[in-house]
């Protein structure tokens, strides 16, 4: 059975018809086209698919696609500036090294993005305790860690 869903992702309004039993990354990386949100375990264990749902950051894997009917959802591609250019939060990781393989990297900017979006002054505990939810297999998270704060301070300059 479908059910038509409208709602607002990356700035952008959508109105799409999915499948009641299918998950949000599911349409994200289906119809949508939007490959950049990963999936890793499929059990909201790792944050791979991490995307912002109405100001908050969500495991995509576990959210059901007609839960965002009428919310506001951002993913990793919603936070390129005009000309395709960077946020401040992305060129971070790039700066510090938090990239690593890259796999995690979208979920992590993406946690990022929500605890700066709410705390802009975070400290190192609550970094770590934001992306607690968020696993690299790289190891890289000193990089990640010094890669948050980089952007906190980044952020901070430009307001």
């Amino acid at each position: 059975m479908k059910k038509e869903i409208n709602f607002v992702l990356n700035d952008s309004e959508v109105t799409i018809a999915v499948e009641t039993h299918k998950r949000l990354i599911d349409i994200l990386r289906g119809p949508l086209n939007l490959h950049g949100t990963r999936e890793g375990c499929g059990e909201g264990e790792c944050g791979a698919c991490t995307v912002i749902v109405d100001s908050r950051a969500v495991n995509s894997c576990l959210y059901p696609a007609i839960e965002v009917e009428g919310k506001k959802v951002i993913t990793i591609e919603g936070l390129l500036n005009r000309g395709n250019q960077l946020s401040a939060i992305q060129k971070a990781f790039v700066e510090k090294g938090g990239i690593q393989c890259g796999f995690c990297t979208p979920g992590m900017i993406m946690s990022t993005k929500a605890l700066l979006d709410s705390n802009p002054n975070p400290t190192d505990e609550e970094i770590r305790n934001t992306l607690v939810g968020n696993l690299c297999r790289c190891t890289g998270y000193v990089q990640i860690i010094d890669s948050v704060k980089l952007a906190a301070n980044t952020l901070k300059k430009s307001k």
